[in-house]
């Protein structure tokens, strides 16, 4: 396995995380049916709670948006009246929820009622968070050669906790000094690397990326911020001219910071 040298000047560790600390198959195998197969129990369950009627009027308020931009939405109702029939009103809202996840849509409604969903079933040890074997051994090596690690994935900040901190590695929030989502940005906009720099005070120079998406590799690299490509099984395969451009490894073990006790 060939070690790939972390550029000397990194003082941060910036991780992705679908396809590079945790399997694809884990988002779309394991997180996403899991709301669709218990949306409508939950909302039954909790309708009455301050939190689910917040996330219900964020969904409200996103669908009015939508009506405003003339977005396709599939349904348009999330009647703004007081409902009667509770099982109409919550049916409405899980045809809503459903659409967008089809749409692959990344609304901070949609994200909010699925952060509380799997927040519930973390709790309960329904699920656990998935991370390569390979992930926790090596982030604490980098956090002994003195480099601070952090997360940046298009999924909340709180998602992202509730993956790391019910893992299948227990509880390993520790190794992280910070977490970012897409309220820096788009992942595919180099403005948002140099946001999450500034937020953790060096240069964007002073930041490697891991990800396994060239897209935002290349709005990294475009920020000024060092890149490595990481392949998983399952993940996009890199063309030989990315290949070539790219520094690339199979395994975070494959990372080394040189010169570094």
């Amino acid at each position: 396995m060939a070690t790939v040298a972390i550029p000397a000047n990194t003082s941060a560790l910036l991780l992705d995380i679908e396809g590079t600390t945790t399997p694809i198959t884990f988002v779309k195998d394991i997180l996403f049916p899991y709301i669709k197969e218990h949306l409508e129990d939950y909302l039954s369950e909790h309708w009455e709670e301050d939190e689910c009627k917040q996330d219900v009027h964020l969904l409200k308020k996103q669908v009015e948006e939508d009506m405003r931009q003339n977005r396709a939405c599939a349904v348009h109702a999330l009647d703004q009246t007081v409902h009667t029939d509770e099982e109409k009103a919550i049916r409405e809202v899980v045809e809503n929820v459903l659409w967008q996840m089809a749409a692959d849509r990344k609304t901070t409604a949609l994200k909010q009622i699925q952060g509380h969903m799997w927040r519930a079933a973390y709790a309960a040890g329904r699920i656990k968070g998935e991370v390569y074997q390979d992930v926790v051994p090596s982030v604490r090596r980098w956090r002994r050669q003195g480099l601070r690690v952090y997360i940046y994935s298009s999924g909340s900040v709180e998602a992202q906790k509730l993956l790391f901190g019910f893992s299948v590695e227990g509880d390993v929030l520790d190794l992280f000094d910070g977490h970012f989502d897409t309220n820096m940005g788009a992942k595919v906009e180099s403005k948002s690397y140099e946001r999450i720099a500034e937020r953790i005070g060096c240069r964007t120079e002073e930041i490697t990326f891991l990800t396994d998406i060239t897209r935002e590799a290349k709005a990294a690299e475009d920020a000024g911020v060092n890149v490595v490509m990481v392949v998983r099984p399952g993940n996009m395969e890199l063309t030989e001219e990315e290949e070539a451009h790219y520094s690339v490894v199979t395994s975070f073990c494959q990372l080394q910071a040189m010169g570094r006790a």
